[in-house]
């Protein structure tokens, strides 16, 4: 009892804090969810694949995407199936961080962002979300590299940042596990979950969980 309580209490915390977004409750664990089986890893095929709307395609190893400048930040995390996670630590590299660098050029034509993972799963967000701080390209969890069921090596981001209350926050979903590729597009192309029924925008604050939600 006191140990559900303490969580009931954490969650009215977070919702007075209007960091719960209507529809979730609180876990204290890390969920595992994902379409597909957990992958195997060979770090001598594995690339990040970038192409599309830019200047020139590339692919960097895994060494090589390691080595560039990485960022920690602190996201909460909300799940379409209703778990919200707080204040988990994550590191990974910036989209942005790949364009200040020279790794990659962006058409001006470029407007939206597909993620491509392992068991043919894609996801797809506005370039402006992608390039936001609610977005990064993880690689270590807590510290750590990223468990392989949590998608070592590397994982699509998405989570929301309390203090920046401007920025467009959606579900877990939109960022892929397992990613290998990502395509810069003109016009939005739908993911796996949009196509099976999914709202394409995914507003956490406004509960977009299917498309009848529009």
């Amino acid at each position: 009892m006191e140990i559900k309580s303490s969580r009931k209490e954490k969650e009215k915390k977070f919702r007075e804090e209007g960091r719960m977004p209507p529809g979730q409750v609180l876990t204290d664990k890390f969920p595992v969810l994902h379409y597909g089986n957990v992958p195997s890893f060979d770090e001598s095929q594995w690339t990040l694949k970038m192409w599309g709307e830019v200047e020139r395609e590339v692919s960097l190893t895994l060494k090589e995407l390691i080595q560039l400048p990485r960022t920690k930040i602190t996201y909460d995390l909300h799940c379409v199936t209703r778990w919200s996670k707080f204040n988990t630590q994550w590191e990974g590299i910036r989209l942005n961080t790949l364009i200040s660098e020279g790794i990659i050029n962006l058409k001006p034509s470029a407007n939206f962002l597909v993620q491509h993972a392992e068991n043919e799963y894609t996801c797809n967000l506005p370039l402006d979300i992608a390039l936001s701080d609610t977005f990064l390209l993880a690689t270590h969890y807590e510290g750590e590299p990223l468990p392989m069921e949590h998608s070592f090596p590397l994982r699509g981001l998405i989570g929301a940042i309390p203090e920046k209350k401007g920025l467009k926050d959606v579900y877990l979903w939109k960022g892929a596990k397992w990613l290998w590729g990502l395509e810069f597009l003109e016009m939005d192309k739908k993911g796996f979950w949009e196509l099976a029924g999914y709202h394409n925008e995914g507003d956490i604050w406004k509960e977009q969980k299917m498309a009848a939600d529009m």
